[in-house]
């Protein structure tokens, strides 16, 4: 952590019997969900599942907040549909790739555009993957 920073909020969770059977719970109660594999008939959700939700919510979130302070005003909620991928290369071994497609109502593409450009460097997961992984942000 940068000098300066603090703490605004740490999340903690315990995960046993890991993707194939695995539970997670959140400290506080509420998270508790089954993990399965992706394509099989185990009822769960899969940590890609949850990291797209993550990533999408917190993107979401940045956009939301360069709105306020520009005072931009939309004509309808930001909405995100996340695509993360689970791949493996003989290699590499596994590594993710992942796809925000984005729709902001009411402003000029180039305006929405900006805002995107902007949320992707405010953005904590945005900055966490920088590097790490093939990211696509498209405006759609």
């Amino acid at each position: 952590m940068s000098e300066g920073s603090k703490v605004l909020y740490t999340a903690k969770t315990h995960v046993s019997g890991g993707r194939e059977n695995g539970v997670a719970r959140s400290s506080d109660g509420r998270l508790d969900v089954r993990l399965g594999v992706p394509g099989t008939a185990r009822i769960g959700t899969n940590p890609e599942q949850l990291f797209a939700a993550g990533w999408s919510a917190c993107f979401e979130s940045a956009i939301g907040l360069i709105v306020q302070k520009k005072r931009i005003k939309l004509d309808g909620d930001v909405a995100i549909d996340a695509e993360v991928d689970l791949n493996l290369s003989d290699a590499d071994g596994y590594s993710l790739t992942a796809r925000l497609n984005v729709r902001i109502p009411g402003v000029e593409r180039d305006v929405a555009q900006a805002l995107i450009e902007e949320a992707h460097q405010i953005c904590p997961y945005s900055k966490a993957t920088r590097g790490n992984i093939d990211v696509s942000i498209r405006l759609v």
